[in-house]
């Protein structure tokens, strides 16, 4: 009896003094892991954000740098549009010393000519049927590929009259003018025009054929929550180069980053 007599717990007291101890102890250490959590998760969004828009801004460069000479559109600070080009090369302009080569004839309609240089070298970019053939683009109201009067669908390719070339079969077409450099570009088939453009929180990357329309809202989304972009290209000057500026800001949960590149575009035809 008197070993149990001598045994003793924790009052009622003495519990709701640890309990309230030990909530103060952990709000202080709250309050001290607050901030760097916070810190951490902040620095995770602003590194996504630079991430989405690196890529972004990459992949427009990417297209630009491939933009058929004088094909970029800039209709409003909100949109960008070109003609990409898969590949390009030279076409016979005359015929050997033994008359013979397919030339590109620029006085009638023409159905096929030689390019020098074998198609299977270009290997992932070899020239296909449903591509179009592009000489000499000068841009909007003069020798235009958007409207059509400098460019043809490509048939069929096979082998040139002559070796170590390839001919390339077309739909019949009167080219406008002649390449002073004897060069001619290939669109792909199943990018005629790409478009980028800044809608409702999105950057979008969308693809069409050769029409009217501009700017669509629409297509794959490039970069989300974006609060803000400018697309602004400056003409060909005398030397045929052109600059298009590019800005772009990302924000999420309070998070803010910008992004800006300038790319030069090379616009001789």
């Amino acid at each position: 009896m008197k070993n149990l007599a001598r045994q003793r717990g924790f009052t009622l007291v003495e519990l709701v003094m640890v309990i309230v101890i030990m909530g103060i102890i952990g709000g202080i250490v709250a309050v001290f892991m607050k901030s760097p959590i916070d810190a951490y998760f902040a620095s995770a969004r602003r590194a996504g954000l630079t991430d989405v828009a690196d890529t972004a801004v990459r992949r427009i460069s990417r297209d630009l740098h491939k933009a058929l000479p004088n094909s970029i559109l800039n209709a409003n600070n909100q949109c960008l549009e070109l003609i990409p080009t898969k590949t390009g090369g030279r076409y016979r302009a005359a015929v050997d010393g033994l008359g013979k080569g397919d030339i590109l004839d620029f006085s009638t309609a023409d159905g096929s000519f030689d390019m020098f240089g074998a198609n299977s070298a270009l290997v992932d970019q070899s020239i296909a049927s449903g591509d179009v053939v592009a000489v000499y683009n000068l841009g909007p109201g003069m020798n235009d590929a958007y409207a059509g009067n400098n460019t043809a669908l490509v048939a069929s390719v096979g082998a040139g009259d002559l070796p170590n070339e390839t001919k390339i079969n077309i739909t019949a077409k009167r080219f406008p003018l002649a390449s002073g450099s004897n060069r001619f570009h290939v669109i792909p088939a199943n990018e005629n025009v790409v478009a980028f453009v800044c809608s409702g929180g999105n950057l979008y990357r969308s693809t069409r054929a050769f029409t009217a329309a501009q700017c669509p809202t629409s297509g794959a989304i490039l970069a989300g929550h974006v609060s803000s972009c400018n697309f602004a290209y400056n003409g060909s000057d005398l030397q045929r180069n052109g600059l298009v500026q590019l800005s772009l800001q990302l924000t999420d949960s309070g998070e803010t980053v910008s992004l800006y590149d300038e790319v030069h575009v090379d616009n001789t035809p």
